[in-house]
């Protein structure tokens, strides 16, 4: 599977601080035999999100993930980003984290992580804190072969 990994952060894309959340996710992907094939670091700003979210689909990222940004501040546009660009969204995918997440802390309730199609690629949303991050991909990994199959459109068993 050919994965890539958005960090969505002011200060890291400003060079403030060391992104640590980026290279969280491509030992996760390594650990999965997933091929990261892009990786980028922006600001949370809704159209940069947007333009590389569109271009790493197009570089034939099936699945894209994105950490940072999912609250409910101000800033916090990424969310907003993928549904501008979305086919459609799979709320099975953020209710889970959720759902799982608040049993770790209670303060997972304001997240906003969700799961989209676009293009042909799956673009999961996930916390800022590489630590959420991994548990809430571990959540959810068992359903990512096949709903990357499906945005895909290969056949399945379904």
């Amino acid at each position: 599977m050919n994965v890539g990994i958005i960090t969505v952060s002011d200060r890291a894309s400003s060079g403030e601080y060391e992104d640590h959340g980026g290279p969280a996710l491509q030992a996760e992907a390594d650990k999965r035999k997933w091929t990261v094939i892009a990786d980028a670091v922006v600001p949370d700003d809704r159209e940069k999100i947007k333009e590389v979210i569109t271009a790493f689909e197009a570089q034939g990222c099936s699945l894209i993930l994105t950490i940072g940004c999912t609250g409910i501040t101000e800033r916090d546009v990424t969310p907003e980003a993928v549904r501008d660009i979305m086919r459609l969204e799979i709320d099975g995918f953020g209710e889970l984290m959720r759902m799982r997440s608040v049993e770790v802390t209670p303060n997972a309730i304001l997240s906003r992580g969700l799961a989209a199609v676009v293009g042909n690629s799956l673009v999961i949303t996930l916390p800022g804190k590489p630590k959420g991050a991994v548990e809430c991909l571990e959540f959810v990994e068992g359903a990512i072969p096949h709903t990357v199959k499906l945005c895909a459109g290969e056949p399945t068993s379904c």
